[in-house]
C-alpha cells in the first residue's frame, strides 16, 4: 500500500497545478473575452461618433441650403423685410427645437469622481481604469446645482462647436473679404468721421454701457437675482462685446436700393473698424488686473497699462497686416506667378489666411491684422493678379464671407436650445437694452454734432436717425461672447447677447426699409458716382477773386496730411510694390539709378494707362482727366477766368504725376468734364 501511497503523493500537487492551470485559462481566455468585447465596443462607438459628426455637419450644410434657396425666393419675390441672416437664424431655431425635444438621450454613463486631493484645476486628466489609462480633456465648469443636469444627448453635444472654430476658420475670410471690398474712394473721403464713430465711439459706448450694466447688477444684488459673482470688469468687457455692431442687415438693403452713398460708407466704415477695435478693446480689459488683494477694483497703475496694451496689439496687428500685405505684393509682382493663375490664387489665398493665424500666435489681434491685410492686398496685389486670379480671389472671398456668415448665424439659432449653460436674467436682459439704447445715443448724436463743426457736408438729422438704428449686433459680438462661457457671469452675457442678436437682426433689420422712407432717405444712387451738384453749388476753380483762392487754400490745407501721404505712396510705394505709378528712374534721384532700373517693373514702362486700377473705386478713371489748351477756363456758370496753370510745349496744361493722380483719388479733388478746349467744373464736397 506504501508504493501506491508514494506514487499518488505526488500526483495531488499535479492535479492541483492543473486545475490552476485550468482556472488560469478559464480566467485568461475569460480576460481576452472582454478585452475583444471592449475593443468590439469602442469599435462600435468610434462608428457611431463619425456617424454622428456626418449628421451634425450635414445639418448645417442642408440650413445653408435652404438658406440659399430662400434667399432666391425672397429676391424673386422682392421680399426685404427679412434678411438672409435672419432665415439662416429662423431654420437654426427650427432644427435645434427639433434636436432639443425630438431626440433621445443616448448616453447616460457619466459619473462624478471626486479629486478632493487636488487643488488645482488641469485640462487634461490620464484615468485609471482596470489597469487601462483613458484621457480626458476639460470642458468647462459645471455648478453643484446642475450636476445632474449634464447634457445626455450626444447629438446636442455634437452640433455644440468649439468656440476656436469661429475665430480660426469662421471670422478670417468675413473680415479680410470687408478690406478687399471696402469701397475705397467714399471710404477715404469720410474717413475721419469713420475713425471718429470706430474709436471714439466705441470706447465711449462700452464704458456707458458698462457702467449702466453695473448699476443693473447691483439692482439685481438687492432684489436677490443674482446668485454668483458679476465683477465691474465683468460688466465693461460685456459692454466692449455688444459695441461691435454688424449692421450686415441694413448694409444688404442699403447696397439692393442703392442708398445713398455716403451715409454707406458711414456705416460700413464704422462697422468694419468697429468689430476690429471692440475685439482689442475686450483683450485690453481681460489684461486689466490690479495688483493687490481686490483684483477687481479700480488701479490706475492698471488702467494706464490696458490702454498701453490697447495700443500696442492695434499697431502691431495693424503693422503685422500690412507687411503680410506687402510681403504677398512683393512676390506676385518679381516673380512669374502669373502664368499660372491656380498657384496664383493659391498662394493669394494662403498668405491672407495665414495673416490672422500669425497675429493670433504672437499674441496680437487676427480681426485687425487681416482687415488691414485686406485693404493691402487690395491696394497693391490686387495690381500685380492675372486677371483670371483677379476674378478667382474676388469670388472666393466673396462665397466664402457669404457661407460663413450664413453658418454663424444659423448656429446662432441652434445655439439658443443646444447650448448647456444658458442663463437668462429679466433684470439684465431688460437693462442691457435699455443700455445698449443709451450707449448707441451717446455714440452717434453727440460725435455727429462735434464732426459737423468741421465737415462741409454736414451729416444730417435723418443720417444720424439712421446711424442710430442700424446700430444691429451680429456675428462678432456672438463670437467674442461665446469664446469664453466658463463663469457665471460670461454665461449670463452670452445668453443676453444671443437674445440682442436675434431682436436686433429680426426686428430692426426688417425695418429698415420703412425707416428709410420715413427719414426721406434718397434711394436709387449709383454707389460709384457722385451725386450730381445743384445749381447754386457751382463754384469757380481759379482766377473769379479772392473767396474761391481761400476756398480753394483752405481744402488743400485741411487734407495736406493725407496729401503727403498719397504723393510718397504714388511716387515710391506703387512703383515698389506693383506694375503701376511713375517709374522710380523720374521719381528717385539720379543717384539711385541702378536701384530704381532694378525696382521698376517693365510693365510700367509699356503701359500707357499707369495711373488706372480697373477694379479700383478709390480713384476715377483716366477718361475723367482733364486736357486743356489755351489760358481760359470756363465754368459751369459760365465765369470765365485767367487760366495759371502750367502750360507745356504743345500748350496744354501739365501737372505732376502724382498731383494728377491725387485729384482723381482724392474725393476732395474737382471734378472736371472736357469739352473741346473748354472746362466745366463739377466741385465734389470735402466729407472728410
Amino acid at each position: 500500500m506504501a508504493l501506491p501511497l508514494r506514487r499518488r503523493l505526488p500526483v495531488l500537487p499535479l492535479l492541483l497545478l492543473a486545475a490552476g492551470g485550468l482556472r488560469a485559462a478559464e480566467r485568461s481566455s475569460s480576460s481576452s473575452s472582454s478585452s475583444a468585447m471592449e475593443e468590439l465596443a469602442t469599435e462600435k462607438e468610434a462608428e457611431e461618433s463619425h456617424r454622428q459628426d456626418s449628421v451634425s455637419l450635414l445639418t448645417f450644410i442642408l440650413l445653408l441650403t435652404l438658406t440659399i434657396l430662400t434667399i432666391w425666393l425672397f429676391k424673386h419675390r422682392r421680399v426685404r423685410f427679412l434678411h438672409e441672416t435672419g432665415l439662416a437664424m429662423i431654420y437654426g431655431l427650427i432644427v435645434g427645437v427639433i434636436l432639443r425635444y425630438g431626440t433621445p438621450s443616448t448616453s447616460g454613463r457619466d459619473k462624478p469622481i471626486s479629486c478632493s486631493q487636488e487643488d488645482r484645476l488641469f485640462t487634461t486628466l490620464l484615468v485609471n481604469v482596470s489597469g487601462k489609462f483613458f484621457e480626458y480633456t476639460l470642458k468647462g465648469e459645471i455648478s453643484p446645482g446642475k450636476i445632474h443636469n449634464v447634457e445626455q444627448n450626444d447629438m446636442l453635444r455634437k452640433v455644440t462647436f468649439d468656440p476656436e472654430v469661429f475665430f480660426n476658420i469662421l471670422l478670417p475670410p468675413i473680415i479680410f473679404h470687408a478690406g478687399y471690398s471696402l469701397k475705397k474712394r467714399h471710404f477715404f473721403r469720410n474717413l475721419g468721421s469713420i475713425l471718429a464713430y470706430a474709436f471714439l465711439g466705441t470706447a465711449v459706448s462700452c464704458f456707458i454701457i458698462g457702467n449702466l450694466m453695473y448699476g443693473v447688477v447691483k439692482l439685481m444684488k438687492l432684489v436677490g437675482q443674482l446668485s454668483d459673482k458679476f465683477y465691474y470688469t465683468d460688466c465693461l468687457l460685456f459692454g466692449a462685446i455688444i459695441s461691435a455692431t454688424d449692421p450686415v442687415t441694413v448694409l444688404a438693403i442699403f447696397n439692393e436700393l442703392h442708398a445713398d452713398v455716403d451715409l454707406y460708407a458711414l456705416l460700413f466704415g464704422e462697422s468694419v473698424l468697429n468689430d476690429a477695435v471692440a475685439i482689442v478693446l475686450s483683450s485690453s480689459i481681460v489684461a486689466y488686473q490690479p495688483t493687490g488683494e481686490n483684483t477687481h477694483a479700480f488701479d490706475a497703475a492698471a488702467f494706464f497699462k490696458s490702454v498701453g496694451v490697447f495700443l500696442g496689439i492695434f499697431s502691431g496687428s495693424f503693422m503685422m497686416g500690412a507687411v503680410t500685405g506687402v510681403v504677398t505684393a512683393l512676390v506676385t509682382k518679381f516673380t512669374k506667378l502669373h502664368c499660372f493663375p491656380l498657384l496664383e490664387t493659391a498662394l493669394f489665398f494662403l498668405m491672407s489666411w495665414s495673416t490672422f493665424l500669425l497675429a493670433e500666435a504672437c499674441g496680437f489681434t487676427g480681426v485687425v491684422a487681416v482687415l488691414f491685410c485686406g485693404i493691402t492686398q487690395a491696394h497693391y496685389t490686387y495690381n500685380n493678379l492675372s486677371v483670371e486670379s483677379r476674378s478667382r480671389t474676388k469670388q472666393l472671398f466673396e462665397v466664402l464671407h457669404f457661407l460663413a456668415e450664413n453658418f454663424i448665424f444659423s448656429y446662432m439659432g441652434l445655439a439658443l436650445f443646444t447650448f448647456q449653460k444658458h442663463i437668462f436674467s429679466p433684470v439684465f436682459i431688460i437693462g442691457a437694452f435699455i443700455a445698449i439704447f443709451l450707449g448707441r445715443a451717446a455714440h452717434i448724436y453727440p460725435l455727429s454734432f462735434l464732426l459737423n463743426l468741421g465737415r462741409r457736408h454736414k451729416i444730417s438729422w435723418n443720417f444720424q436717425h439712421m446711424m442710430m438704428f442700424a446700430g444691429l449686433r451680429g456675428a462678432m459680438a456672438f463670437a467674442l461672447a461665446i469664446r469664453d462661457t466658463a463663469t457665471y457671469s460670461h454665461q449670463m452675457m452670452f445668453s443676453t447677447t444671443l437674445l440682442i442678436v436675434f431682436f436686433t437682426v429680426w426686428i430692426v433689420g426688417g425695418g429698415t426699409t420703412p425707416m428709410l422712407s420715413w427719414l426721406n432717405i434718397r434711394v436709387g444712387v449709383d454707389p460709384d458716382q457722385d451725386p450730381p451738384p445743384t445749381n447754386d453749388s457751382f463754384q469757380v476753380l481759379q482766377g473769379d477773386g479772392p473767396d474761391s483762392e481761400r476756398r480753394n487754400r483752405t481744402q488743400q490745407e485741411s487734407a495736406w496730411l493725407f496729401r503727403l501721404w498719397y504723393s510718397f505712396d504714388h511716387n515710391y510705394l506703387k512703383p515698389i510694390l506693383t506694375h503701376s505709378g511713375p517709374p522710380l528712374t523720374t521719381t528717385l534721384p539720379s543717384w539711385c539709378g541702378l536701384i530704381a532700373r532694378c525696382l521698376t517693373s517693365p510693365q510700367v514702362y509699356d503701359n500707357q494707362e499707369q495711373l488706372r486700377e480697373e477694379d479700383s473705386d478709390f480713384i476715377l478713371n483716366d477718361g475723367d482727366l482733364t486736357v486743356t489748351y489755351g489760358d481760359t477756363t470756363i465754368t459751369a456758370n459760365g465765369s470765365s477766368g485767367p487760366h495759371t496753370a502750367t502750360t507745356s510745349l504743345d500748350g496744354r496744361r501739365t501737372k505732376s504725376s502724382s498731383e494728377e493722380a491725387l485729384e482723381r483719388d482724392l474725393g476732395a479733388a474737382d471734378h472736371e468734364v472736357t469739352s473741346r478746349g473748354t472746362r466745366l467744373v463739377f466741385p465734389l464736397e470735402d466729407n472728410a
